[in-house]
């Protein structure tokens, strides 16, 4: 495996020293990064709008996108209001850091994501999510009446997974919850829609929020946190969204009008996922899960080989650098079939030379 520095555009190809290699790695899911469709609706929502907007929300002279924004995703997300942010940390610091005010106790799943991770815990990485899971439902039933936060992931990318939390409608009634979930590699991949989980969720009995990044899957340089109104509203008058500057709006413009391009590709990535999940039935040693574009596998040597057929994926330890190396294949709604069928190829000749 060798290390890439590019100076181009990253979409289903990349190029080094004149070689063209298929890229199934990366976080963009629905390929939107490098499709010239959307690039042009961000050109000409910057032609519209300007290209920076480095006065904050509460300033006297406000772009109505943002708040259009806001009001339609929170519809589309099932959720009663949203809140945008430069980021999707900073959309889950907030998030966190308001929720945290009279709290008794909190759970954190094992792979909590850093942005809505408190400085001073660190999760059980050595629990499955399912150990994590009881866990809460154990401890919930033996303590006293608490307020309590639960803190987690909807999908985590490295094993990869995607997370159920329907067992916390089960858990005693005899406390008050508040959970809060990040969407990041969620949005625009799993469920019903490309705009997260908010609505699958949020008939459990808890106080529901979700925070994450739009610019992964959405590729939007923006955070977004989603709740009701109390909590949102609750947000919005802290000093950490009063005083930072919202995102591009030109990006913000080109999402508002790109929802049948979404829409789209939201259908040929799953499209291309089932693909590929038909393909590798009978491969050993790659782990996914059905309606997840996103495949791990140890055998870093893999790496190597896949790089020799013309192929790039995913391989860095993560978060850490004394973390495991984290090896996986991305698939995106950029990929045509030939590019899929030439991977499975690839895999599949590897396989064979390794067990001959």
């Amino acid at each position: 495996m060798s290390l890439f520095h590019l100076q181009s555009k990253i979409g289903r190809t990349i190029k080094r020293d004149n070689k063209e290699f298929l890229f199934f790695s990366g976080t963009d899911y629905l390929g939107l990064g490098a499709c010239p469709d959307f690039e042009d609706l961000v050109i000409d929502g910057q032609q519209k709008l300007g290209i920076n907007h480095g006065l904050s929300r509460i300033n006297n002279v406000r772009l109505e996108i943002y708040d259009q924004f806001e009001s339609y995703f929170a519809e589309k997300a099932g959720a009663e209001k949203a809140l945008l942010w430069s980021s999707g940390f900073l959309a889950g610091h907030a998030a966190l850091n308001y929720l945290l005010d009279g709290i008794d106790y909190i759970f954190l799943a094992p792979d909590t994501h850093p942005a809505i991770l408190p400085e001073e815990l660190t999760p059980d990485t050595s629990q499955t999510f399912k150990e994590w899971a009881m866990f809460v439902q154990e401890t919930t039933e033996n303590l006293k009446p608490q307020r309590i936060l639960i803190l987690g992931n909807s999908v985590d990318p490295l094993k990869p997974e995607s997370h159920d939390y329907s067992w916390i409608g089960y858990l005693s009634r005899k406390h008050q919850y508040s959970v809060l979930l990040d969407d990041s590699h969620a949005f625009g991949v799993v469920g019903e829609s490309p705009y997260g989980t908010y609505n699958k969720w949020k008939y459990l009995p808890v106080q529901l929020i979700i925070s994450g990044s739009l610019g992964k899957a959405l590729s939007v340089p923006a955070g977004i946190t989603l709740g009701p109104v109390a909590p949102i509203l609750g947000m919005a008058n802290k000093r950490i969204f009063r005083s930072s500057s919202p995102p591009p709006q030109g990006y913000i413009w080109a999402f508002l009008e790109a929802e049948k391009l979404l829409l789209g590709r939201f259908k040929k990535l799953h499209d291309n996922a089932h693909h590929f999940n038909g393909l590798i039935r009978d491969l050993k040693d790659i782990y996914g899960e059905l309606g997840l574009p996103i495949y791990a596998f140890e055998e870093r040597k893999w790496v190597g080989l896949l790089e020799e057929e013309g192929i790039i994926v995913s391989s860095f330890p993560y978060p850490s650098p004394t973390d495991p190396w984290s090896n996986r294949i991305v698939i995106s709604a950029s990929h045509a079939t030939s590019d899929i069928n030439r991977l499975y190829s690839a895999l599949e000749k590897i396989q064979q030379q390794i067990s001959t």
